[in-house]
């Protein structure tokens, strides 16, 4: 008979462990001593402790271990657990090999230029909004006269704004004759003479910044964030939109905080 300390040692496991999976009813003692409650394990106990460690290894849960070693589960069935498993395990090294490349990245601007980015951009998936607004295609030189009206028309168009317009939202989607703006806010009520109800789709990765202060700069985050884009080798998967997180006061933008989201895809 080995004891717990002697059996966790060759099989590479802890007494927590074994403890565990006794309790689960996995691999239980061979002898528990009735006065000292002492554990031991016969020898042969370690076939079943290295299959219990494989099985974990390959990302199989205890519940589903218990049945494989039991033999209550079929080929199939463990065919078809090891292929989820390996799509998780590619979808892990995917994920590493994208965040390898971004360290590998980062280390060599700081070691060409000494510093770091002023701005950080960060991937997420954006949730599908609903909108009360208003729509316009115009130049696409002359966007930033045109947005502050247009939330100016969604507010004088609505019969009641209190409490109603807290979370304003602007999509751009260029077209053969300019830009094509969206700038609303989000809504759950009905429809309204005069304005649109527009959808934003969800969407499943955006690469995301923060933009400080006036909007007259915000040209030069966006055009940050493409660079980040690219390097991270993404492309537009649709169009970009700007959630303004603080757009008050009117007359003083020093303090607005607004967040660039832009839709991507692999390249």
């Amino acid at each position: 008979m080995l004891s717990i300390g002697a059996f966790a040692q060759i099989g590479q496991v802890t007494h927590r462990m074994l403890r565990h999976w006794d309790t689960a009813g996995l691999l239980v003692p061979a002898h528990v001593d009735e006065f000292t409650c002492y554990r031991s394990y016969d020898p042969s106990q370690l076939y079943r402790l290295h299959r219990i460690v494989a099985l974990r290894q390959l990302g199989f849960g205890l519940e589903q271990i218990g049945d494989v070693l039991d033999e209550g589960i079929g080929a199939d069935r463990i065919a078809g657990l090891l292929r989820s498993h390996r799509d998780a395990v590619e979808h892990e090294h995917r994920i590493a090999t994208e965040r390898l490349v971004d360290v590998e990245r980062r280390l060599h601007l700081i070691e060409r230029e000494k510093r770091m980015s002023s701005v950080e951009f960060i991937e997420k998936s954006l949730p599908a909004v609903r909108l009360i607004a208003r729509t316009a295609t115009v130049p696409a030189d002359e966007v930033g006269r045109h947005v502050g009206p247009l939330f100016g028309e969604v507010e004088d168009g609505l019969p009641e704004t209190e409490g109603m317009l807290e979370t304003p939202i602007a999509e751009y989607r260029p077209t053969d004759d300019g830009m094509l703006l969206t700038i609303g806010y989000e809504y759950g009520g009905g429809p309204v003479d005069g304005l649109e109800i527009v959808e934003l789709a969800a969407e499943e990765r955006a690469v995301c910044g923060i933009h400080l202060g006036a909007t007259t700069g915000i040209p030069d985050t966006w055009h940050a964030l493409h660079a980040e884009m690219l390097a991270r080798g993404f492309t537009p998967s649709g169009p970009c939109r700007e959630l303004y997180v603080r757009s008050w006061p009117l007359d003083d933008e020093s303090d607005w905080v607004t967040e660039l989201q832009q839709p991507v895809r692999r390249a």
